[in-house]
């Protein structure tokens, strides 16, 4: 998600479409489960660095336990949600069992709120965080968008994916709504600590006097879209993915429509404590593999947001 500092910052922060249904929980083994019953010796390592060649590379402390602990706004479909059966779905879910097998573990997905999200990362509740989070210079730099002072040591990011902010609205009445400018004297819903808040927040600056953009942020997009879908505002906003995946399938596609073009693009990236170098570096390595083995294209394709890859991972990449 783009959130304050980007899934959203007016220098920004973003969080495409097509359905599918990958469980998290289990869809991840760990590494040479299959040969470890039956030999112990040196055929048993053998099988395990063939089945997760960049094993080696994570700390052991990850290796011990086989499992990434992922912080995540599992709210925010097509990037992570909850299918009708209530298992974790998504791109993010997807990409993450692919580096499961490059790295041995499981990477085991825990939701919180899209704006905690880096505070659990910070006293250890979670290994990473994975949620369509914008990576911008105030997140690397615990920068906090609206005062601009420092509240955090910051974190990196490793980027694995490209996303703009888009605007939706109720399909057939766009309020003569296409750019951020039009919203002057007009409501929008939208995600709290996003880029679109952040985005929000700088053009209503830029209003007249008497015609401020009211905002209204929640804790999740569904709740933003459940405000719009009843006629509590005149506009959402969110990541281009998830706007176009709204919009698609909200009451079969004709309940909202997109507006404008989308603003703002920015790499996604997967957030990692300033001192979980070796961690950071791992997950690189991971994504770099599923990018040259093509399960990362097929990832994107299944999810049709193509638009949005990148050729290889980044550290950082944010500006």
């Amino acid at each position: 998600m783009t959130a304050s500092s980007t899934r959203r910052t007016t220098a920004a922060h973003s969080r495409l479409a097509a359905v599918g249904a990958i469980a998290v929980a289990g869809a991840l083994m760990l590494t040479g489960c299959g040969d470890q019953t039956k030999d112990n010796g040196s055929g048993s390592e053998t099988a395990k660095t063939t089945a997760a060649p960049l094993a080696d590379k994570l700390p052991q402390s990850i290796r011990d336990k086989g499992v990434v602990k992922v912080g995540s706004d599992i709210a925010y479909a097509p990037v992570e949600f909850k299918d009708e059966s209530g298992k974790t779905v998504g791109i993010d879910p997807d990409l993450a069992a692919a580096m499961g097998k490059q790295l041995g573990v499981e990477f085991q997905f825990e939701n919180g709120t899209f704006d905690a999200l880096l505070t659990g990362l910070r006293s250890k509740r979670y290994d990473i965080a994975m949620s369509a989070m914008t990576d911008n210079p105030e997140r690397q730099q615990g920068i906090d968008p609206d005062t601009g002072k420092k509240v955090g040591e910051g974190v990196d990011f490793v980027d694995y994916f490209t996303a703009g902010v888009s605007i939706y609205t109720k399909k057939g009445d766009d309020q003569g709504i296409k750019t951020w400018s039009d919203l002057c004297g007009k409501k929008i819903v939208l995600q709290r600590g996003t880029v679109s808040e952040d985005l929000a927040k700088a053009e209503s600056k830029k209003c007249p006097a008497g015609k401020k953009i009211s905002i209204e942020a929640f804790d999740n997009d569904q709740q933003a879209q459940t405000r719009l879908r009843g006629g509590g505002a005149d506009a959402g906003s969110s990541d281009f993915p998830v706007a176009a995946y709204a919009v698609k399938t909200s009451g079969g596609g004709k309940d909202f429509q997109l507006v404008g073009e989308q603003v703002e693009a920015a790499p996604y990236g997967i957030a990692v404590a300033k001192d979980q170098t070796q961690l950071r570096d791992a997950l690189k390595a991971a994504l770099d593999a599923i990018i040259a083995n093509g399960e990362y294209e097929k990832i994107l394709q299944k999810w049709g947001v193509t638009d949005g890859a990148v050729k290889e991972a980044t550290i950082n990449g944010g500006k």
